[in-house]
């Protein structure tokens, strides 16, 4: 919807998604809770497995949470992400030895062709209502056979989010306020059916090997009794894995 006559909501679309007006709180927020502490992190870095010695892109790394825990398992990694003030808390964490950049997901990305052995995209794609461009560039990085490893939000959460349903078979935004600290901030989020999503994959050359749902860490069940139930039995994130195709090449001499 737009609001072509109401200057307050041009002002408020304009300040979505700003996350450097609430990094503290957001990352405050974000270092123990159960859906993002015992639940999506413990997922991906499932996901991940082993990565010692991998190069690893954190694509959209915020404050630098999954990027500690992989370079804590033995990754070499490195942190991008559009939020100045996320990166600045990233910093603080991380320290000098993990090489953070900032960086817009829409464009290019700064690095070689096939730097990394894996690119993680931590609930990060569905603030992007195209996701060619980023898939492009992770797929470009990316050694071939190399991983990348996304957490979204459900379709079917994003579908039953408000109503009236919207098409599903739409792209369509959503937005919605979060509350760090008492405070509100808007957020916009893009919805895609599950066959764009996995379209989107293979339009960019990866192979889809893994579509995962799982359940909260263990250890939720006993930190937070009143909210596990509903999280290991309803719809929240869906995780991907997808491998970057290995290219061959004709007797022409032309990559396929």
């Amino acid at each position: 919807m737009e609001y072509p006559d109401n200057p307050a909501e041009t002002a408020r679309q304009e300040r979505v998604n700003d996350y450097d007006s609430f990094a503290e709180a957001y990352s405050a927020a974000n270092e123990n809770n159960l859906v993002n502490a015992y639940y999506e992190r413990p997922a991906m870095l499932a996901l991940a497995g082993d990565v010692a010695g991998r190069r690893v892109l954190d694509a959209g790394c915020g404050s630098g949470s999954l990027s500690a825990a992989l370079r804590d398992r033995g990754a070499v990694v490195t942190g991008i992400d559009a939020s100045a003030a996320m990166l600045a808390l990233a910093r603080r964490r991380l320290g000098p030895d993990v090489v953070l950049h900032v960086g817009d997901l829409n464009g290019r990305l700064p690095f070689a062709d096939n730097a990394f052995d894996d690119v993680v995209a931590s609930l990060v794609l569905h603030y992007l209502r195209d996701w060619g461009p980023v898939l492009a560039e992770s797929r470009r990085v990316l050694k071939p056979g190399g991983r990348l490893i996304a957490s979204v939000d459900h379709p079917f959460v994003a579908y039953t989010i408000q109503d009236p349903r919207p098409d599903y078979l739409a792209t369509t935004s959503y937005t919605f306020d979060w509350t760090f600290g008492g405070r509100s901030v808007p957020m916009k989020f893009w919805r895609k059916p599950l066959h764009a999503m996995t379209d989107a994959f293979t339009t960019a050359g990866f192979r889809l090997t893994a579509i995962s749902e799982p359940q909260p860490h263990p250890a939720a069940h006993e930190l937070f009794p009143d909210e596990y139930h509903a999280l290991s039995t309803k719809p929240t994130f869906l995780f991907f894995v997808v491998e970057a195709a290995q290219s061959t090449t004709g007797s022409d001499g032309v990559s396929r």
